[in-house]
């Protein structure tokens, strides 16, 4: 018998304002997503500590 996938896959956020603000250092999350009910990218926010702010958090990878 084959192993069905799971549905829930661990995925990275990453804070996009960190980026463009040229600050050393990145502001990255780790969660979980169910594949088949979100299929496009992830997006957040979450607090970003470097940047003292709720931010944007983006999917990578």
């Amino acid at each position: 018998m084959a192993k069905k996938k799971g549905d829930r896959i661990q995925v990275i956020l990453e804070c996009t304002e960190h980026k463009d603000s040229g600050l050393p250092g990145t502001s990255r999350y780790i969660t979980t997503k169910n594949r088949k009910n979100t299929t496009g990218r992830m997006e957040l926010k979450k607090y970003n500590p470097i940047l003292r702010k709720n931010t944007i958090h983006k999917e990578i990878k």
